[in-house]
């Protein structure tokens, strides 16, 4: 069985070093070459052909956006960036996310780094993950249309929103393609939308801020990094912190949200599965969502929320970057609904609404 071929750009020394230590430690991959630049990297795909690239964004000459840019336009192959912890790195992430980069993992400082071994995991799971999805293009590409699509439209807001009570708890678990496709999906909600929505989605600790500000800026809706003791209104999509589990604490008065920092779950912090279970216990009233993502966190979660009588979506394949989330929840029968991309703010739309309707009509 041949190795998948990794080429590693970063104009580091010691990056260039270190991440191909980093993929000496699975037998499945090899490390075929490294480019200091943009510009030897365009020559060494077209040489060595690699299954898949990491790709530094700051470098001289060629830089790594223009290097992606390049890589989409002509080869196609998949990107895995290579993140620096930083306001300008994570924001420059969330472009080339927009761009057509498959994923991003956060920079390793130096190979003592506290978080090597999570490191590690994840970029060795990301470049499998890649290299599998690398003749399915559909929903990557689609993605990223929807994303710059949605960063050339910047909505108004509504000046002062009511504080509601929800009529229903929308849980989203998403990974491997989940900043554009949330992106796409929170966009196309009404800023009246009468849900409250909780997001759970796979991203390191120090991003989630700055990803929760840019979905705040393309969207009707409000959206913020979510804070113990928020309280859940409508209109308003509260994004789990890297590294924290979300839940739901139900009170008299109002319902609001508890950070933990309790052991991971599926090896993840933040699980979906956790705030699945949470959310189960509104009933009818929840609803169970999971998007594109490697790997099951959420699959068992979801067939919680279903046994309370709650309502539970999966994003259809054709539209998923890695179909592995929702597969798992279709494959174990826990998703009432199948739903594409394109239709799941709208599907969002009309249940939160139909009991809007339903409380209207007692009144």
């Amino acid at each position: 069985m041949s190795k998948l071929r990794v080429l590693v750009v970063d104009d580091s020394a010691l990056m260039r070093k270190l991440i191909p230590q980093i993929l000496a430690r699975d037998s499945e991959m090899e490390v075929v070459g490294t480019a200091i630049d943009g510009s030897f990297a365009l020559k060494k795909i077209q040489d060595l052909k690699p299954d898949v690239v990491t790709l530094d964004l700051d470098m001289p000459r060629m830089d790594g956006m223009e290097t992606l840019r390049q890589i989409m336009r002509h080869s196609r192959v998949p990107v895995i960036v290579v993140s620096a912890f930083s306001t300008e790195g994570a924001s420059a992430t969330f472009k080339a996310l927009a761009l057509g980069a498959f994923d991003f993992v956060a920079k390793p400082q130096d190979a003592a780094s506290a978080h090597m071994d999570e490191i590690a995991t994840d970029l060795i799971a990301k470049i499998k993950g890649a290299a599998k999805a690398k003749h399915k293009n559909g929903g990557l590409t689609k993605n990223s249309a929807a994303a710059e699509a949605v960063e050339r439209a910047r909505p108004q807001k509504k000046q002062q929103r009511m504080r509601q009570e929800p009529t229903k708890i929308v849980a989203i678990g998403v990974s491997t393609g989940g900043p554009n496709a949330l992106q796409y999906v929170l966009s196309q909600l009404p800023g009246d939308f009468p849900g409250s929505i909780l997001v759970v989605q796979h991203m390191p600790e120090g991003f989630t801020e700055l990803f929760a500000r840019r979905l705040d800026e393309s969207c009707e809706i409000d959206v913020k990094e979510a804070q113990s003791g928020d309280i859940l209104i409508a209109g308003r999509a509260l994004v789990c912190p890297g590294d924290r589990h979300m839940k739901i604490r139900r009170m008299a008065l109002a319902n609001t949200v508890v950070l933990s920092d309790d052991p991971r779950v599926n090896g993840h912090r933040p699980s979906v599965d956790v705030l699945f279970r949470s959310v189960a216990e509104f009933g009818n009233r929840a609803i169970a969502v999971l998007m594109t993502g490697m790997g099951d966190d959420g699959a068992t979660g979801m067939g919680v929320v279903k046994d309370a009588g709650g309502l539970t979506i999966a994003q259809a394949e054709d539209s998923c970057v890695v179909f592995g989330m929702p597969k798992a929840a279709i494959e174990r029968g826990f998703a009432t609904r199948i739903v594409g991309l394109d239709s799941l703010a709208e599907s969002l739309s009309i249940h939160c609404n139909l009991e809007r309707i339903a409380r209207s009509a007692k009144v």
